[in-house]
């Protein structure tokens, strides 16, 4: 039996009434208007075509073929009397002579209506998945996915880079995620991990004499889900350029990303090369967050001075940081919505007060800012009409919620925000360490293979007790757009000296250094070129180009956010045999 069809359902225009055709298909619905009259709509990948059934015989055969079988129609093309015009098949409809069933759909009843699926619960689309994505609507996702790596590719191989892919089964790494570990049966008590990254192959990659590597690479952390993250697995491009700085890096991205976001995204406007560079220090104190969103206007004042001594407690002995929007339209109500929102957001709760278009401090903490209205006027440079949102605590913490307060009023006021467009920047200049917020000790920030600003001289200051460690900066870069960290990267620490005394503050020797990497370590006492990279994260790219809400929308076959596969029905449980033969044993909890 041939299934092939002489046309597929989006293809047939007035120009084939009269032709013989063989459509193959989805019965998405059919309407009865009488004994020998209905009206069937057949879908494929493509799109849809009406179908008209004139015939008695072919009506009870359809009538015993529920909606989303398959079938095959062979027929003839007639112009339809009635147009669709929002349809590209709207101006035809096929006469049956024949309708084959391919496959059969053994249900009455389906979980959810296939061209409403996404208003059906997420938990019932991941179930199941394979129905969700018969929605056009949802499958527009996928394919634009599939463009977008092609084009990604296509780009960086005109750049002259060459695919190569590395290793999914490797050794765990502390690279600030935690792995998925695979149990090596022919090694027992001992585990392979799936790569968080490619970081060390590709830095390999570049001492064996490669000049400019990329792949679209799956990574694998065991890590909680957001709106931004998929749990298990993602998909990144990953690059890295021998005898390359951070300028190298900046130029290939900005030469690739914006035609690829103007003709694919739902906005036709990207950045253009250079984007704009902002220090990590800046970003924290001018937009409270080291992912600004740069299409909105208002960015954070410092407000400590002039506040300080107001009477109000929360300012006292604390870093105060103030948003002001000029031509505030909001109402009570939205403000107090907007408080409530960025408290549950950023756990601290702010304040506000308003100039009105009369001149007068009304609202919020107006009482306290009354007795020295003169001075907030003038060193927030309000003008009448102005909105002043207000944080407060220890310096980060004042700028996170400040950073938090921004965005929200950004969403708000649109005269503040040029939404429609993709907004890149670059921050650069990342810390190299932070205090750990679990150890309290010294940690890395970043990537623990990056190159400190100041080389190894600025390490051995740090040593001696000459500098704070906390005061290093990294060749440590992260690209954003639009509110959304895309891509983190660095130039890398290509020398073995300056790796052991870097790791030293965090309290690793040469001997950790070694034990911990020592494909690296000894690759790079065979002379490695300097080498930078990064690696934008494609889910996350798509998910900005469809302007969906969760990560999920534009992954073929997403987790959930416990990172469970319930279509699949993974995780799950092994036999006895197989654990025997991993030499695994399942203890309880306790």
């Amino acid at each position: 039996m041939t299934q092939s069809r002489t046309h597929n359902c989006n293809e047939l225009r007035l120009t084939d009434a009269g032709k013989k055709v063989r459509l193959v298909g989805w019965l998405e619905n059919i309407r009865a208007v009488s004994a020998n009259l209905a009206f069937l709509v057949l879908r494929d990948f493509y799109g849809t075509t009406q179908v008209v059934v004139e015939d008695e015989a072919i009506l009870n055969q359809l009538k015993a073929i529920n909606k989303e079988s398959t079938i095959a129609v062979n027929g003839t093309v007639r112009e339809r009397s009635s147009k669709n015009p929002n349809l590209p098949t709207g101006d035809i409809e096929v006469v049956p002579e024949s309708v084959e069933l391919l496959g059969r759909c053994r249900y009455n009843e389906l979980p959810f209506q296939i061209n409403r699926s996404r208003e059906a619960d997420e938990a019932l689309r991941l179930k199941y998945r394979y129905l969700d994505l018969r929605n056009p609507e949802v499958k527009k996702n996928i394919v634009l996915r599939s463009n977008v790596v092609a084009a990604l590719r296509n780009a960086m191989i005109d750049e002259g880079f060459l695919e190569i892919t590395t290793p999914i089964l490797t050794a765990s790494s502390p690279e600030g995620a935690r792995d998925y570990l695979v149990p090596a049966r022919k090694h027992p008590g001992k585990f392979y991990a799936l790569p968080q990254a490619p970081q060390q192959f590709k830095q390999l990659l570049m001492t064996s004499g490669f000049d400019k590597y990329f792949q679209i690479a799956p990574c694998f952390r065991d890590e909680d889900a957001r709106g931004d993250r998929s749990p298990g697995e993602f998909y990144q491009l990953d690059m890295e350029m021998a005898f390359a700085g951070q300028d190298d890096v900046f130029a290939v991205l900005e030469k690739v990303l914006p035609p690829i976001f103007a003709k694919y995204g739902t906005y036709d406007r990207a950045s253009s090369a250079p984007f704009t560079r902002i220090p990590y220090l800046e970003a924290m104190d001018k937009y409270g967050s080291d992912k600004p969103d740069l299409r909105i206007d208002l960015v954070l004042r410092d407000a400590t001075d002039v506040l300080a001594g107001c009477g109000f407690g929360p300012f006292e002995n604390n870093t105060v940081k103030a948003v002001v929007v000029t031509d505030f339209e909001g109402t009570r109500k939205q403000i107090d919505k907007l408080c409530a929102d960025v408290e549950v957001q950023s756990g601290r709760k702010p304040f506000w007060f308003r100039l009105d278009e009369n001149g007068n401090i009304v609202g919020g903490i107006a009482k306290f800012v009354e007795p020295i209205k003169d001075s907030v006027i003038s060193a927030l440079e309000l003008k009448p009409n102005c909105f002043v949102g207000l944080t407060a605590g220890k310096k980060p913490e004042a700028q996170k919620c400040a950073g938090v307060l921004r965005s929200k009023l950004g969403a708000m006021c649109k005269n503040h925000m040029d939404a429609e467009q993709y907004a890149f920047c670059w921050i650069v200049d990342f810390p190299m360490y932070e205090i750990g917020e679990e150890s309290g000790q010294l940690e890395f920030c970043h990537n623990p293979f990056s190159m400190p600003n100041g080389g190894l001289e600025v390490l051995q200051r740090a040593a001696s007790g000459e500098i704070d460690p906390l005061t290093i900066t990294a060749y440590q870069y992260d690209l954003v757009c639009n509110g959304v960290e895309l891509s983190s990267g660095a130039v890398r620490n290509h020398d073995p000296e300056i790796m052991i005394e870097a790791f030293k503050l965090v309290r690793l020797g040469e001997e950790d250094v070694k034990a911990k990497f020592p494909a690296m370590y000894n690759a790079f006492c065979y002379g490695a070129p300097p080498h930078a990279g990064i690696a934008p994260g494609v889910d996350r790219m798509v998910m900005l180009l469809t302007g969906a809400e969760t990560i999920r929308e534009v992954i073929p076959f997403p987790m959930n956010k416990n990172a469970q596969d319930v279509m699949m029905g993974a995780p799950g449980e092994v036999t006895e045999n197989q654990l025997k033969e991993l030499n695994i044993a399942v203890v309880s909890k306790e």
